[in-house]
């Protein structure tokens, strides 16, 4: 991992919590940690894509990662009755009972962030999740601007994948200032598109758009329903 520390769906719920509120705006990151799921098992090969158009998935190698969460997902595809496409993965994943305190909580006991309590509109109690050490998140986000800010001929492929999750999810504006993103909007598409990267790696980013565009879809869809629905 680029942080040894840290898997891609760890590394979205850090820039998605608000450094000192504990707190997220909306509920659509959630599609972005799922997607963050299975590119994480994508990565470390222990899945991948049929070669055809639909892009069954198929488990190469079942041996655990070590996370809890990551693991659990592992085993519903590989006990799955019926092999699913990604779009029902990211899907399901994201759906995961509790996936964000799940997710926090596992930070919590790192000593990266820190579980706490306050009320919404003064009656509503609610877990919090303010950071803790900011040293793992300083880091994550120093990788992102070197590779949206700089002119690095050479980024590697997690660091890709997770620029691709964060843009998917409106994450990058939380941590970085929006018109300098747009003054690097071209330099972000190469970066994502994989041609900053070795033809192996190139490879890989391909089959990763897959799921980050499933990623970035699942919201829009979500949104449009809710808005039909209410009129």
């Amino acid at each position: 991992m680029a942080d040894e520390s840290l898997f891609l769906h760890e590394e979205v719920l850090l820039l998605a919590l608000h450094d000192v509120k504990g707190t997220i705006a909306g509920p659509m990151y959630q599609y972005a940690l799922g997607g963050a799921i299975l590119a994480e098992l994508l990565l470390n090969k222990r899945i991948e894509p049929e070669p055809t158009k639909k892009k069954l998935i198929n488990v190469f190698d079942p041996t655990p990662l070590g996370d809890p969460i990551i693991d659990e997902c592992l085993n519903k595809i590989a006990t799955a009755r019926r092999r699913a496409i990604p779009s029902a993965w990211v899907s399901r994943f994201a759906s995961i009972k509790r996936l964000k305190d799940r997710v926090a909580q596992g930070l919590v006991r790192r000593g990266i962030l820190r579980q706490d309590h306050d009320k919404v509109l003064f009656f509503f109690d609610r877990t919090i999740y303010p950071e803790a050490d900011h040293s793992p998140e300083a880091r994550l986000i120093e990788r992102l601007r070197t590779a949206i800010f700089t002119d690095s001929a050479d980024v590697d492929g997690r660091t890709v994948v997770l620029l691709s999750l964060a843009r998917s999810a409106d994450l990058l504006r939380l941590v970085f200032d929006k018109r300098q993103l747009r003054q690097r909007k071209d330099r972000l598409d190469h970066v994502i598109n994989g041609e900053l990267t070795g033809r192996a790696a190139k490879a890989a980013i391909d089959e990763m758009q897959i799921v980050v565009m499933i990623a970035c879809i699942m919201p829009a869809i979500m949104t449009s329903t809710v808005t039909s629905t209410s009129h």
